[in-house]
């Protein structure tokens, strides 16, 4: 018996009946010989946290672009954020922790520069039907080592597909939405008590809003603190999820799920829609746009551009070039960004 298969047995002897089992996993796009020591769900972790696109996560914004205090998230920082949320109420229900995990870190792969700015900049300039969990998919299976893909199981590529929410429900009743495994659907659950607890966090560091602004409602049913909101909405979702007609269903009690929609819609209003961060929001589109009508004039430089941050060119693609410059735009960093935007578009002093 190797090792990864003495692991799959535990597994079959720990994870409750609603778990999903790496021993049956749907598979992957290219069949692949079993590893010795790691799982499936263990090596598409491993992928995830090795590839160029999870490195550039870093310079990649949350909320505030380009923030010069060093306690601000990042969308980095966020999806760690959100993976150790998620496996905590995995491993409270005995769920799969490392599938839980994997979709965790791969959710966000595919997000724009500037945040959602950019996301709806690419919206605009390239495609309304644009969104960054499509593009995070795109990455794992189209973008990544040189365009070969990572390969990754249907689970987490399902669940890294399906975590997005926009402005719809917190636990989705669509079943288009949700993810296959409960796995995924904790980790779009665990993405929102992510960004609502540090947005809010660093929105009051920013001077955005004032503590006092926060409606009282949500400080009185979900905490005062980061920590005591946490617990308190993962708690909730962990005690209020029942089992109905043989299947594991995620609920939340009403009095948490009223405040966490409450916070969110406080948060849409005052803080993601303000105006000290539209208007840097606004200069950024302005960027993008200027970026994405350059490349797509420039065939030579976009060629270096792409081979510089490992994507595939458009004759190895296949793709459009619309397509092949969408893609490169979305894997800027935002400080990529700004710097190729001024090397471009900036006059160089005589010397």
């Amino acid at each position: 018996m190797t090792i990864r298969e003495d692991f799959e047995k535990r597994e079959r002897g720990f994870l409750s009946p609603y778990g999903c089992l790496s021993s049956e996993s749907k598979g992957r796009l290219k069949p692949e010989k079993s590893s010795q020591l790691r799982t499936a769900f263990q090596r598409d972790r491993d992928r995830i946290i090795y590839c160029n696109a999870f490195r550039r996560l870093k310079y990649k914004t949350q909320v505030f672009l380009s923030p010069l205090g060093d306690e601000y998230r990042t969308r980095l920082t966020h999806t760690l954020e959100v993976a150790q949320i998620a496996r905590t109420i995995a491993r409270s229900m005995r769920l799969n922790e490392d599938l839980t995990e994997a979709i965790a870190l791969g959710h966000d792969l595919g997000h724009t520069p500037f945040g959602h700015g950019g996301e709806t900049s690419l919206k605009e300039i390239f495609s309304e039907r644009f969104t960054h969990n499509e593009q995070s998919l795109r990455v794992v299976d189209r973008l990544e080592k040189n365009g070969a893909g990572l390969n990754l199981t249907r689970e987490v590529r399902d669940g890294i597909l399906k975590h997005s929410k926009g402005y719809g429900k917190i636990i989705s009743s669509n079943p288009k939405m949700k993810a296959i495994t409960v796995e995924g659907q904790i980790v779009r659950i665990a993405d929102i008590m992510a960004y609502l607890n540090h947005d809010l966090e660093d929105a009051i560091r920013s001077g955005v809003i004032r503590a006092n602004q926060v409606p009282h409602e949500c400080m009185r049913v979900l905490g005062r603190t980061h920590s005591e909101r946490a617990t308190t909405m993962v708690h909730d979702l962990v005690f209020s999820s029942q089992v109905e007609n043989g299947e594991l269903v995620l609920r939340m009690s009403d009095e948490v799920h009223e405040a966490m929609t409450l916070l969110r819609r406080f948060l849409y209003k005052n803080v993601y829609r303000s105006q000290k961060v539209h208007q840097e929001f606004v200069k950024a589109k302005k960027i993008l746009l200027e970026l994405y009508t350059f490349f797509t004039d420039n065939e030579e430089m976009l060629a270096r551009e792409l081979a510089a941050l490992s994507l595939p060119a458009p004759e190895t693609s296949g793709d459009s070039k619309e397509r092949v410059v969408c893609d490169f735009i979305a894997s800027m960093t935002d400080r990529y960004a700004l710097a190729l935007y001024e090397r471009l578009f900036f006059p160089s002093p005589m010397v």
